[in-house]
């Protein structure tokens, strides 16, 4: 009888352990809106001037987070899946096709987005950066 425990329980040990991969992450730190502060040779002025953010405050579905951008002009949409090991993966980036004035914010935002392969949550603060080292800083809109 011991032994058929000890194995039952081995069995669930490990399955939780080979799960942790397809656990969610801690939503309510990822899930909201958040402004881009600091960004390439962009001043924060200028990211504040053109309001430039992410929102991600859609539920997740299958693990999925389906969210949006916008930097000045078009709104963009995004597909991203953020795991627990800091990994993040952003595919499905698209937009309207407005033409604007200064498109060059958005133009730079869109083809870096979608570079971006891990993320980091400290404070108020989400760093989103890539294998190259460059990086994004956004901080959470509801943050006083």
């Amino acid at each position: 009888m011991k032994k058929i425990l000890l194995s039952v329980f081995t069995v669930l040990f490990l399955g939780l352990i080979f799960n942790c991969s397809t656990v969610k992450v801690n939503s309510p730190h990822i899930q909201r809106e958040w402004m881009l502060v600091s960004f390439g040779n962009f001043t924060k002025n200028e990211l504040i001037k053109n309001k430039a953010g992410i929102n991600l405050t859609t539920p997740q579905e299958n693990g999925k987070i389906r969210g949006s951008a916008f930097m000045g002009c078009n709104n963009m949409f995004f597909s991203s899946e953020f795991k627990n090991d800091g990994k993040v993966k952003i595919s499905g980036v698209g937009g309207t096709m407005k033409a604007c004035q200064n498109m060059n914010l958005e133009t730079k935002f869109s083809k870096s987005f979608q570079n971006m392969t891990k993320y980091s949550v400290e404070g108020h603060f989400l760093t989103l950066s890539d294998d190259a080292g460059n990086s994004m800083k956004f901080v959470a809109a509801d943050w006083d």
